[in-house]
């Protein structure tokens, strides 16, 4: 929620930003500040009748220790008078702060200066590209084609379980989805996101928090019996880990991320933009989040941008990155960079992670808070960003990697010799590499590991197949860690 000071005295600043965003009630910031200043009249006549009932009952108590009952009997009347009239100004009270309430979760975050007017996607702004532009053989397969001819995932056997958009990964298409995932994480936990394992229903006090409740258009799955919703994203329990929470400015930042499967209930359409992978109701991410002081939040949204753009060259796929424009924002958001893929199969770019800056919006909602050196209480600024989403990362990934001889999948974390033919490689330890391996892989592949003397890397000197799916597994020996194909 924004906050009321701000609103008061910054008004017009508002006003503005919401315009940019396309918000439409423009009018509910002007009843929502006339309900606060009718609540804070009442509040200063209700404090001004609680003291003078507290001075006549210590003055009753009085006379009547003097006995003076038919003084003190006058003023007894005047104290019935003060209990009926400070009784109706609490309820007055309670139901105006109800109303500000609920006025204020209708009011969306206010878009930093940056963010462009726009009515659309359409208007959003391209900020920079980066990888290689695949060229692709003709005759080349959408993903759902390619799924189906190497037997990857089912969309028809998620029908037949569920319904539209609960598809079934199956062998190979299976490990290649926990292996992203595995992937995703560990470069996470490397860059300093501590990991957390969380659940994947909340209450009605989660989905407030950060902005998902009151759910408008009907997205979120509610478990009506317990009163609970299924997660659309980690963000919500990840951020909800720290509500109604105090924290001192020395314990910050902090920085966690998760691995979840989402469910969202979007409205569905028809046509090839929502076929296969592109759109789904329950599908795998892996979120970070990250909170703030003030002065810090538009830096560490930078940071989480770089982390996301490492990540992407890593995976040697096209991409770009996109300030939203207001009419794109999202409710909480202040700010939001999306990442885009290109999928040269569908000749379409498919958006596979946003980073986005709530500054004190959400933490209004939680009541998450800081004090600063000087003891003073204020909002933390929270931040959050796919790294990554799983389905249109697949997407991509098969699309572009196809070959006539197979999918041919790019490697990443360790280096191999220039005479293995490619594969997919995944290993998360620690690694000691000999030779001019040990050089590429420090400086291509593993920028800022440390490499440590208890471990080595001893890989089976036999050719790989381009057509399968390789995983390096670790087997422990006392104090070596050897990894192997599996």
């Amino acid at each position: 929620m924004i906050p009321l000071k701000q609103l008061r005295e910054n008004k017009a600043a508002a006003l503005e930003g919401l315009q940019r965003r396309n918000f439409k009630e423009l009018e509910l910031v002007d009843t929502l500040l006339a309900a606060d200043e009718k609540r804070r009249k009442t509040q200063t006549e209700l404090d001004s009748q609680l003291a003078e009932a507290n001075q006549l009952a210590k003055e009753i108590g009085q006379l009547f220790k003097s006995g003076k009952a038919q003084e003190a009997q006058g003023l007894t009347e005047r104290s019935a008078v003060l209990k009926t009239s400070t009784k109706a100004l609490q309820e007055e009270m309670q139901s105006l702060e109800k109303e500000i309430l609920e006025l204020r979760y209708q009011i969306p975050n206010v878009p930093q200066a940056s963010v462009p007017a726009g009515n659309s996607e359409e208007d959003n702004e391209e900020l920079e590209k980066g990888g290689t532009m695949p060229t692709l053989a003709e005759g080349a397969l959408p993903h759902w084609e390619l799924a189906k001819k190497y037997d990857l995932i089912d969309f028809d056997l998620g029908s037949k379980i569920t319904g539209a958009g609960f598809p079934v990964y199956k062998g190979k298409g299976a490990r290649l989805q926990r292996a992203l995932i595995n992937y995703f994480l560990d470069k996470n936990t490397a860059a300093g996101y501590r990991e957390m394992q969380v659940p994947h229903l909340v209450n009605e006090a989660s989905g407030y928090g950060t902005g998902q409740l009151p759910d408008k258009e009907g997205q979120m799955y509610h478990v009506t019996g317990d009163d609970l919703y299924l997660i659309p994203t980690a963000e919500v329990p990840l951020t909800n880990m720290y509500r109604n929470v105090l924290l001192e400015e020395k314990e910050l930042p902090i920085a966690v991320t998760g691995y979840t499967p989402c469910f969202r209930r979007e409205a569905g359409s028809y046509g090839a933009h929502v076929r296969g992978l592109n759109r789904l109701h329950q599908f795998d991410k892996v979120e970070i989040v990250r909170l703030e002081t003030q002065e810090r939040s538009n830096a560490a949204l930078e940071e989480m941008m770089q982390h996301v753009k490492g990540i992407l060259a890593e995976l040697d796929l096209p991409y770009r990155v996109l300030r939203l424009c207001g009419g794109d924002l999202g409710f909480t958001s202040a700010l939001t960079y999306d990442f885009e893929m290109y999928s040269a199969a569908q000749e379409k770019w498919l958006e596979i992670s946003s980073v986005s800056t709530f500054e004190g919006y959400q933490a209004e909602r939680l009541q998450l808070r800081y004090r600063t050196k000087d003891g003073q209480k204020q909002n933390v600024h929270t931040l959050n960003g796919s790294s990554l989403a799983l389905p249109r990362v697949l997407a991509t990934l098969l699309e572009n990697c196809q070959t006539p001889e197979g999918i041919i999948l790019p490697k990443v974390h360790v280096m191999a010799p220039a005479k293995w033919k490619k594969g997919w490689f995944a290993g998360t330890d620690t690694f000691k590499f000999e030779g001019t391996v040990r050089e590429k892989a420090k400086k291509q592949l593993i920028p800022n590991s440390k490499f440590d003397s208890r471990y080595q890397m001893i890989i089976d000197k036999k050719p790989l197949n381009t057509k399968c799916f390789i995983q390096l597994t670790p087997v422990v020996t006392g104090e070596v860690i050897t990894y192997r194909l599996a």
